[in-house]
C-alpha cells in the first residue's frame, strides 16, 4: 500500500477480536471502482473499506473473500462469507459501507450481525514528555557545569 493511502484497523468490540490491522479506505469513486481489482490475493490482516457501499461485485476478481457490511455507527448489519469471483451480492439497505477481508476472517473473529466494530486510524503514540524533561534537565546541568560567564 502506498504512503498516500489512508489505512485503518478494524476491531470487533463485542467479541474483543481484531478483524484486520491494515485496511485501505476506498472512499472515492475511483477507489471504490478499483477496490481489490488487479490483486491475486488479499494478505492476512489486510482489507479494503468501501465507503459508501451496500453491496459489492466481484466481476474481474481472481479470489474469494469475506465481506462485512456495517451501518453508519459501525454496527454489523450483514455478513457475506467466501464471496466468489464473478458474483454480485444482494444490496443491504441498512449498510452504509462494506469491508472486504481475507476469506475466513468472519469465522476466525466470530463476528456476527449486531456486533459493534471500532474502526480507527492507527497512529504512533507521541513521544512521552519524559524525553523533553530529560533534555531540559540535561541542558540545565550542562549550562551550570560551565559556571558563570563573564
Amino acid at each position: 500500500m502506498s504512503s498516500r493511502e489512508r489505512c485503518v484497523f478494524v476491531y470487533n468490540q463485542t467479541k474483543e477480536t481484531f478483524l484486520a490491522f491494515q485496511v485501505r479506505v476506498a472512499d472515492s469513486i475511483w477507489g471504490r471502482i478499483v477496490g481489490l481489482l488487479g490483486r491475486r490475493s488479499l494478505q492476512p490482516s489486510c482489507g479494503v473499506w468501501l465507503v459508501p457501499a451496500s453491496c459489492i461485485h466481484t466481476v474481474g476478481m481472481l479470489f474469494s473473500f469475506d465481506v462485512v457490511l456495517i451501518d453508519k455507527n459501525f454496527r454489523v448489519v450483514g455478513l457475506r462469507e467466501m464471496v466468489r469471483p464473478f458474483s454480485i451480492t444482494r444490496p443491504n439497505f441498512h449498510a452504509e459501507s462494506a469491508i472486504e477481508l481475507p476469506v475466513h476472517t468472519i469465522y476466525k473473529s466470530r463476528t456476527e450481525i449486531g456486533d459493534q466494530l471500532v474502526i480507527e486510524r492507527y497512529e504512533a503514540k507521541q513521544p512521552s514528555d519524559h524525553a523533553g524533561k530529560y533534555r531540559a534537565v540535561a541542558s540545565m546541568l550542562e549550562s551550570s557545569s560551565h559556571g558563570p560567564r563573564n
